[in-house]
């Protein structure tokens, strides 16, 4: 007996909008920038910090010139967009440079953020009586708390870990790619 995947109607119109083979080239572009994390870290990250800096240049650029468009929020997307085109000018001409600013910057924003993310775990698995919580919470916190005191170290580790997560999202992309073209093939069929 063969069994044929079951899909809803909205499950095959996200199959439709969204087509198996793009997913598929996604997936391998995102386990080819995981490879490079991890064959060459530094200037993966180089080049990563760079994309940055020409997106915040990009982002800035559009954020003036929407204002030909729309002038609601006049003063904050003038503002923002000197801003983001500082930003992304300082990275473009010196990207080995702000590589370490910024990922310092990136480690330090995660480790607070994982820090507050374990307080809050703690804080609702004492109100709700959760141990599930309160265990999360707990790693969460000292995640945060050893980033935030090893920031360095963090930061060198940093492009690994990246490499880590794109790898496995590439993987995961490649393989929900076929199971999604099966899918469709088998509502053609």
């Amino acid at each position: 007996m063969v069994e044929t995947p079951v899909t809803s109607d909205m499950n095959m119109n996200d199959l439709q909008l969204f087509p198996w083979w793009l997913l598929l080239v996604w997936g391998f572009l995102a386990l080819l920038i995981g490879v490079a994390f991890f064959m060459t870290p530094g200037l993966t990250t180089e080049l990563m910090i760079t994309f940055l800096g020409a997106y915040w240049f990009v982002g800035g650029l559009f954020s003036l010139c929407s204002l030909a468009v729309d002038k609601s929020n006049m003063g904050w997307k003038i503002f923002l967009g000197i801003i983001y085109m500082i930003a992304g000018l300082a990275i473009l001409l010196q990207p080995v440079y702000a590589m370490f600013f910024i990922v310092p910057f990136f480690v330090i924003l995660i480790g607070f953020w994982a820090t507050f993310i374990g307080v809050a775990h703690i804080f609702q698995a004492f109100s709700a009586l959760d141990a599930g919580n309160g265990v999360l919470g707990a790693i969460s916190l000292v995640f945060g708390l050893l980033i935030l005191i090893n920031v360095f170290v963090a930061s060198v580790l940093l492009p690994f870990v990246v490499g880590t997560f794109a790898i496995v999202l590439g993987i995961s992309a490649i393989v929900f790619s076929f199971t999604a073209k099966k899918c469709v093939d088998a509502v053609k069929a």
